[in-house]
């Protein structure tokens, strides 16, 4: 330590004391600095740093735990919001906000003021805030084929999640979707790694394009208006045995890089600041505890310096039954090179574990410095040191009208035209707005819930139109008819009411499936949900009729199809219905094409493009034009 020496001037004294006391506030400072190169920051920071507190910034909490004095005293990275996990419902941006930055006043406050970065899932939009814009799931954005669409909706969505004061979001999900009848297939672009390259295009409309010349695999994110993205779930997460959600991918290794691993090689080259390991298991050893694929491969080989994140309790996942060994799973989550561990709920026993393996040299020290450096690394890269408090500067950004019409646009060009019967009118589609009288029908028709799926403000979805902001596809349907049209709207229309109000020009009938999310959506049989069929039987018997499927994927069909007129794979559109509309009437053309395979009947599963069995309804690609 430095001391003033003592001279018989008492003023000489002062001053140098204060140049003392500078020169040591200055070199402390020194990682704070802005002008010093990141990594002279990073180093110097971490040679302050207690083993502690290094283990504290590999700790991600949910908020519903989180306290500003647990963020200050244990020195904690990050806070998640988990699926439906808000302030209070229908909570407004500017509470958002408070919360957030009550959480980073309790890490700015302690000894050595590192930020917390906060996450969330925004996986289509920012999906669990009220009044945001959501964006069709991965599925319609994959049928669109668009990259330059799905950059602008990178960059909407980093707004709108700026609005709320969040800086990191648990987005994109770059799974191969390989067989539909996973519950998450619908946050998978496509079946095709060449599709889902192409997709990686969000990451750079979420962070910003890296700079010409960076050197590839370091994380990027250019300015307040960008977050960090996190590519996800590495790896195979979309291959797994008869699609059961968290299971075993059992393929050679030769298959496992060219189907699953395309979309992280392109991630990581686009500057992605971190990655998620998948809970399913490769060929039985799970991904969690993967040293060879996380640390030798995608560390090692690809260069990666973002940070590895795990999943919701991924680490207790590692034995079965979850949590039956914790310490063990402990030990082999930090050796297999996860970075930060979303816990989410109790950072103590985490920390005791880890702390007592570095202490006893079972972990060395090396493996805490590699993980602590490449937290700190994305946290310098996204200028949090400089600004680590959330302003209201975004807050118009929040389901703005510009990204509403984005949305719109993206709902348009996801839309796929599987058929289009021609008679002696001509085909049906586009129809005519000038039609007499028509009838709505079906269950999805004038559901917002329904048109937005999973991993809508809350995890597994909702049922109604009073949870958000937005345009049902009815809605839509009746704003683009001319003003003379009737349009008869009944969900299940029984046959009184279809002989009691006839003559229809046409009926139009939406059904699909119902809100699901990961395992909660894992289906063996992969059918409409009731009474869908039920409903088409009916009506399509009645009048000639357009089908509007609302799905996260392909499902039974083959049987309804004499009946049907015109049909159409629309996806889960999210907010904006009327984007179904605007096709539908001929506004717009049909353009999407099939980024999976539609299948004819579950038994052909998995089934996907180039396979030697392949037989499909309609093929990978495959969609009519308007």
């Amino acid at each position: 330590m430095r001391t003033c020496s003592i001279f018989p001037i008492v003023g000489t004294v002062v001053l140098l004391c204060l140049l003392a006391a500078l020169t040591v506030e200055a070199e402390y400072m020194k990682y704070k600095d802005p002008k010093q190169p990141k990594n002279t920051r990073i180093k110097d920071l971490m040679s302050r740093m207690t083993l502690s507190e290094k283990i504290g910034q590999m700790v991600q909490l949910d908020r519903t735990v989180a306290t500003a004095e647990i963020m200050r005293d244990y020195s904690i990275g990050s806070i998640l919001s988990g699926g439906g996990s808000v302030p209070r419902p229908q909570a407004t941006p500017v509470e958002w906000i408070n919360m957030v930055n009550d959480f980073q006043n309790g890490s700015l406050s302690s000894r050595l003021g590192i930020p917390m970065i906060y996450g969330i899932d925004a996986v289509h939009g920012h999906n669990n805030v009220y009044k945001a814009t959501v964006f069709p799931h991965n599925v319609g954005l994959g049928a669109t084929r668009d990259p330059d669409l799905v950059k602008r909706i990178g960059a909407a969505t980093a707004l709108e999640v700026r609005a709320t004061g969040i800086d990191y979001v648990f987005a994109p999900c770059i799974a191969v979707c390989r067989d539909p009848r996973w519950g998450r297939c619908f946050e998978s672009y496509s079946e095709d790694p060449r599709v889902v390259i192409q997709m990686t295009e969000i990451i750079p409309g979420l962070q910003g394009d890296i700079p010409a010349g960076s050197p590839k695999g370091v994380p990027y994110v250019g300015g307040r208006n960008k977050v960090a993205a996190c590519a996800k779930h590495f790896v195979g997460d979309g291959g797994t045995t008869n699609g059961i959600n968290e299971n075993n991918t059992v393929i050679d290794r030769h298959e496992l890089l060219s189907i699953h691993m395309p979309g992280y090689y392109h991630s990581i080259i686009k500057g992605v600041s971190t990655i998620m390991v998948s809970y399913s298991s490769w060929n039985g050893r799970k991904m969690h505890a993967n040293r060879d694929l996380v640390t030798s491969f995608l560390k090692d080989t690809l260069k990666f310096r973002g940070f590895v994140i795990s999943d919701w309790q991924g680490i207790d996942r590692i034995t079965s039954p979850p949590h039956a060994n914790y310490s063990y799973s402990v030990l082999a989550a930090v050796n297999a090179g996860i970075d930060m561990f979303m816990l989410p709920f109790n950072h103590t026993d985490f920390i005791d574990i880890l702390t007592g393996y570095v202490n006893n040299n079972i972990v060395p020290m090396s493996r805490i410095d590699d993980a602590v450096r490449r937290i700190l690394r994305v946290k310098f890269t996204m200028g949090l040191f400089e600004n680590p408090l959330a302003d209201q500067n975004f807050v118009e950004q929040l389901g703005s009208q510009a990204h509403r019409d984005l949305a719109r646009e993206a709902v348009r060009k996801s839309l796929v035209l599987l058929k289009n019967r021609e008679d002696a009118q001509g085909a049906i589609l586009p129809l005519s707005k000038n039609a007499s009288r028509i009838l709505v029908a079906g269950t999805h028709a004038n559901n917002l819930g329904y048109q937005c799926g999973g991993w809508t403000i809350t995890w597994q979805g909702l049922d109604g139109n009073n949870h958000s902001t937005g345009t049902t596809i009815l809605s839509g349907i009746t704003a683009a008819v001319d003003k003379n049209t009737q349009v008869l709207f009944s969900e299940n229309p029984d046959s009184e009411f279809l002989e009691s109000n006839k003559p229809f020009d046409y009926a139009i009938v939406v059904v699909g499936e119902t809100p699901y999310a990961e395992t909660f959506g894992d289906s063996m049989n992969l059918t409409l949900s009731e009474p869908g069929p039920n409903i088409i039987s009916k009506v399509c018997g009645a009048v000639k009729c357009v089908v509007v499927i609302v799905s996260g994927r392909p499902v039974v069909i083959e049987p309804y199809l004499d009946e049907i007129y015109g049909l159409v794979a629309a996806w889960l559109p999210g907010t904006e219905g009327q984007g179904v509309a605007d096709v539908l009437f001929g506004d717009y053309g049909f353009n999407g094409t099939l980024s999976r395979t539609w299948f004819r009947n579950v038994d052909q599963l998995p089934m996907n493009f180039g396979d030697s069995n392949y037989n499909p309804l309609f093929s990978f690609g495959y969609g009519l034009t308007t």
